[in-house]
């Protein structure tokens, strides 16, 4: 028999196998509908505890009327006089503890289960954590422990009864009544591989947040992450905002956006890539320090760093520059990470990270010259920045300049050294179209990025508002966008009105949440931060 054919075979097998089983959970669902034990009836469940909760009032009510009494000496005892010994010490530390029992009322989906007769134990896991369930016929009533054993790996219940440590040391519920609050009609992934395939981890990821701890501990993080930065901001008297998703002009980065069409105006709109333009009218508005954790939308590929819709962390503050902003940012990320990993000092992959130590500063300028050998303040012109780029085999457009092409060098030979964080500062003009110049070298401007483990993390600048100057570098942007760059930036005559009525000087920093996630949570690509993240339809 070909090896394809035998495949196919055991793949139908298997496939007959799982329809029976679902068939059979459908059954028992008919069975307890007809018998008025409908679960899907029932709207609420009172949950007093959580199994962490449980599991620490339990500790702390032991240690306060057990304490430190040692485990009962068996030594030069028989076996079976020590299994006594042992068994009267365990019977007597739990008369004490029962005598306070800690009453709980749990709810959760039961991941495993094994019967023995009158008896059986099954694992509950709820958004803390698991917990383990004793469940007895005599405990719970003779008819209720039948339809307990019927129960399937998935479903989800609610478990009323008290807190005890077993014989074996586990601390358990023991159950005096299980309500079945939902009837799962599917089946879990095999316990011990969970859900291996990647591609349906993304997609299902109800399934990987059950199966997978790890991922559950991810978006755990993840959220921690976003309410301390958020913290960390208000207390330092910034004002969270809001501003529109849908635009007519999608500004503030060089970015392809999404297009829509929006009906009741008979308008073309587009989805924004950045925060940017609308968060400085709110400067000039007066607002003076302001924020936004939001999405954007960039109609770019996808690869393990990049999604078309991402969470974007903005911010504005008036009277202040560039360096301004790498304290702020270097605080912000340093306080992050002690508050979301308890440490400064972590691990991405094989590499230690060390957001303790001052983050290092570079001028873009100087990191070519470190790590290409290569000194732009000694190259003439455009037409001498053209002839090393093909000197070094390095791929460039007709409409590049100095500046793009000293970015090119930048990302060709420097980007991937950057592993300790390190501020790369100031970008030429090029490349940078709302940042303000440099006064003493104009051909570039105060801006940073922020590298860490070779990846752009931060984008800040002393943001330009002079509006003179803004609208001839839209105008630049517009050549670009006519010659067919579809990423270029398009005149904002509002924004530039908002300008005029004039902008004080303001810092700004945008940086991706997702990238900020993966560094603190381990994770190789970005998809494994995200929740749901954007996949190619199945249809």
């Amino acid at each position: 028999m070909a090896d394809n054919e035998r495949e196919n075979k055991v793949q139908a097998a298997e496939t007959e196998d799982i329809g029976r089983l679902l068939a059979v959970r459908r059954e028992k669902l008919a069975a307890l509908q007809e018998a008025g034990k409908d679960p899907f009836v029932i709207t609420k469940y009172a949950v007093s505890h959580h199994s962490t909760d449980a599991r620490s009032e339990y500790e702390a009510l032991e240690k306060k009327l057990i304490g430190d009494r040692p485990e009962v000496n068996t030594d030069g005892m028989s076996e079976e006089d020590a299994r006594a010994a042992k068994k009267a010490d365990y019977e007597e530390k739990r008369a004490i503890m029962d005598a306070s029992a800690i009453r709980v009322t749990i709810a959760g989906r039961m991941m495993s289960k094994r019967v023995m007769g009158k008896a059986s134990f099954c694992n509950i896991k709820d958004r803390e954590g698991n917990i383990q369930v004793y469940v007895a016929r005599d405990g719970i009533g003779e008819e209720p422990y039948a339809d307990f054993k019927k129960y399937d790996i998935g479903d989800i219940l609610g478990i009323e009864g008290y807190v005890f440590r077993t014989m074996m040391g586990e601390i358990s519920i023991h159950a005096e009544k299980v309500t079945l609050l939902t009837k799962s009609l599917q089946i879990l992934p095999e316990k011990y591989h969970g859900l291996t395939n990647t591609d349906m981890r993304y997609r299902q990821r109800y399934v990987d947040l059950i199966m997978n701890d790890d991922a559950r501990d991810t978006f755990i993080k993840r959220s921690r992450i976003i309410s301390t930065i958020r913290r960390f901001l208000d207390g330092q008297g910034f004002m969270e905002v809001e501003t529109p998703m849908l635009v007519s002009n999608a500004g503030g980065a060089a970015a392809r956006p999404f297009e829509t069409h929006f009906n009741a105006l008979d308008e073309d709109l587009k989805l924004r890539i950045s925060l940017e333009l609308y968060l400085k009218r709110l400067i000039v508005g007066g607002l003076e320090r302001v924020y936004e954790i939001g999405r954007v939308f960039r109609n770019e590929g996808l690869d393990t760093r990049h999604n078309p819709e991402f969470t974007l962390m903005e911010l504005y503050q008036a009277y202040t520059d560039y360096y301004g902003m790498m304290d702020l940012t270097e605080n912000m990320f340093r306080h992050v990470a002690q508050e979301v990993l308890g440490t400064t000092t972590f691990k991405y992959g094989d590499i230690e990270l060390d957001f303790g130590k001052p983050f290092e500063r570079i001028t873009m300028i100087d990191a070519v010259k470190k790590y290409a050998g290569v000194d732009f303040d000694q190259v003439a012109d455009d037409d001498e920045a053209r002839k090393l780029a093909k000197e070094h085999h390095i791929e460039i457009e007709a409409h590049h300049k100095k500046g793009d092409i000293l970015n090119l060098f930048f990302e060709e030979y420097c980007e991937e050294k950057l592993v300790q964080p390190t501020f790369v500062m100031d970008h030429p003009v090029e490349i940078s179209p709302l940042t303000k110049r440099k006064p003493d070298k104009p051909g570039y401007v105060e801006r940073f990025e922020l590298f860490i483990n070779g990846w752009e993390m931060c984008n800040a600048y002393s943001e330009l508002n002079d509006p003179i100057d803004q609208r001839e570098r839209f105008k630049a942007q517009d050549a670009l966008a006519a010659a067919g760059d579809e990423e270029a930036n398009h005149t904002d005559e509002d924004f530039l009105n908002a300008l005029e009525i004039g902008m004080p000087p303001t810092g700004g920093i945008g940086y991706g949440i997702d990238r900020l996630t993966m560094l603190l949570t381990n994770s190789p690509a970005i998809r494994d931060v995200l929740l749901f993240p954007t996949m190619k339809s199945l249809n």
